[in-house]
């Protein structure tokens, strides 16, 4: 079967190498334009850009899927549309150009967290298990018919990102039984049930750490906004980035939002018990370990979010 394959960041990567070996032919794919990056703000190619040119598959750069851009794909002659995390709107008459339509491979176990960043609300919401959707694509956001779903447990030390790569490579699997799965015409879709969860795209405002919260509410939010849009608290006025953090000791007993060095760890208090801040980052400074942040300010005692 002849497919083209539409997508950007590195969790697409997987998908992408996966339907590359597989005995199904990728013509074509589908990535954002090169975007600037850096200090320097050098223009790069997107990872799955990079992958496709290493592959020797031909490549359409484009933020939109517009006129021009659906006469190209048009022309690669697809029978089926694979999407993973491209970043833009599959329209009609793009959307039933393949004759078996687009497939998408959303990180969530729909109709839970339909959106741009399902795994990232899954974390703060508190979920234990995540998983993978495969689903028809219709115009309605991630509302399609559902061919497969793999549930993932989240293990309770995981962040955003970590999480996010270990859904992608078992989105891979999941993508490539239900190519096969249509090419030998055996594939099944049924619809979603249950109530729809919307996950919008996280502004920065979404990583503020409030440490007046019970302590398991604050790492949820810590791990759901790492590493963007990154979790971060003020300390003395100052911005502090945190990088890296675990549920502290229940003794010595802190306030909510008190910030001490304990020993040799840097300790928040909170609602019910205290966290313990491992790695961070001030503002307009490098990360550095929690317990070195702190010696340089010389004091005994500050106030998170003050």
């Amino acid at each position: 079967m002849r497919i083209v394959f539409a997508g950007t960041p590195e969790p697409a990567l997987p998908s992408l190498r996966r339907l590359a070996a597989s005995r199904h032919e990728v013509v074509g794919v589908v990535t954002r334009r090169d975007a600037p990056l850096g200090r320097k703000r050098v223009l790069t190619p997107s990872p799955v850009a990079a992958l496709a040119v290493e592959l020797g598959l031909p490549v359409l750069k484009t933020d939109r899927l517009d006129a021009a851009a659906t006469e190209t794909i048009t022309s690669w002659g697809a029978d089926l549309g694979v999407i993973v995390a491209y970043g833009g709107l599959v329209r009609e008459p793009l959307l039933s150009a393949p004759r078996h339509g687009w497939i998408n491979l959303h990180f969530s176990l729909l109709p839970a967290w339909r959106g741009a960043a399902p795994v990232q609300h899954s974390l703060i919401a508190g979920d234990r298990v995540s998983g993978v959707s495969v689903f028809q694509l219709v115009p309605e956001l991630d509302a399609g018919d559902v061919f497969a779903q793999t549930r993932h447990p989240v293990d309770r030390g995981a962040t955003a990102g970590r999480l996010l790569a270990e859904l992608a490579d078992l989105g891979a699997d999941t993508v490539s039984d239900v190519v096969d799965a249509i090419a030998d015409g055996t594939a099944t879709a049924v619809a979603q049930t249950g109530e729809p969860t919307l996950a919008p795209k996280l502004t920065l405002a979404d990583g503020l750490l409030d440490f007046a919260l019970p302590a398991d509410t604050v790492l949820d939010r810590f791990r759901g906004t790492t590493p963007e849009p990154g979790a971060h608290t003020t300390v003395a006025g100052q911005r502090l980035k945190v990088l890296s953090a675990r549920r502290g000791p229940d003794a010595p007993a802190l306030a909510p939002r008190e910030v001490r060095l304990v020993g040799k760890e840097v300790l928040v208090g909170t609602a019910d018990g205290t966290i313990s801040l491992l790695s961070v980052q001030p503002a307009g400074r490098g990360a550095m370990p929690a317990p070195d942040w702190w010696r340089g300010l010389r004091v005994d005692s500050l106030e998170a979010g003050s």
